[in-house]
């Protein structure tokens, strides 16, 4: 739904039309950018009220004892962590994919998961790069990096972050597969971030349409249309 709102084709040819029959006419320069301004601002509002009325999806909670971090719905950190012994887990999220065959216009049906592993005194941590879905989690890589605030990796070309996952042996990949198993990183947290993360781009497109309409609204060539 998110998706079809901001792909709306009619909205597009609306302003498209307009601006041809003002460009066609006497119309000054100006008029033209007012009567845009204008029309773009009153899309923006309708598609605002039309995003703030969807229905959210049913409340789901995490896996125990995986808690949820308080703002992180704002920001880029970390969604969910937990302590096991010395360890602390931290999960990150993102989409792994727009688009495509295997995402339909309502749902999000694959995720990029990073897990990052690390202990006290230590600058470092293991991290694990996955595909998360409805049924299966699938690791890409596995690195030893600094300790993250938030999602972003900034590599160092010279910096060796270790092997392609896939040139591990498979007795390796299925003991990898197995360490996050034991740490409750599998399947299971798909639900609750599927969620979260609907509930995250909601919020952005809201701001995103918020964001832009006060800009537009301060440019004088809409003020002197209204």
């Amino acid at each position: 739904m998110l998706r079809r709102v901001i792909g709306n084709v009619a909205v597009r040819r609306h302003f498209q039309r307009a601006l041809s029959s003002k460009s066609g006419g006497n119309g000054k320069p100006s008029d033209v950018s007012a009567a845009v301004d204008s029309m773009l601002l009153r899309s923006l509002k309708e598609h605002y009220l039309e995003v703030s009325k969807m229905t959210p999806p049913p409340k789901v909670t995490p896996p125990s004892p995986f808690e949820i971090l308080k703002g992180s719905l704002e920001g880029t950190g970390a969604v969910l962590k937990k302590s096991v012994g010395n360890e602390e887990i931290s999960l990150f999220v993102m989409r792994l994919a727009h688009g495509g065959d295997e995402e339909d216009d309502d749902g999000i049906n694959q995720l990029f998961l990073h897990v990052a592993v690390s202990k006290p005194n230590q600058a470092e941590s293991l991290h694990f790069l996955c595909g998360l879905y409805p049924d299966a989690l699938g690791i890409h890589s596995v690195s030893m990096r600094p300790k993250l605030e938030d999602l972003e990796l900034s590599d160092d070309p010279a910096r060796y972050t270790g092997p392609s996952f896939e040139e591990l042996d498979e007795k390796m990949r299925d003991v990898f597969h197995s360490f996050l198993e034991e740490r409750g990183v599998n399947e299971s947290l798909f639900p609750f971030l599927q969620a979260w993360l609907y509930v995250k781009d909601h919020r952005n497109l809201l701001r995103w349409f918020k964001s832009v309409g006060t800009y537009v609204h301060e440019n004088p060539s809409a003020e002197n249309n209204a």
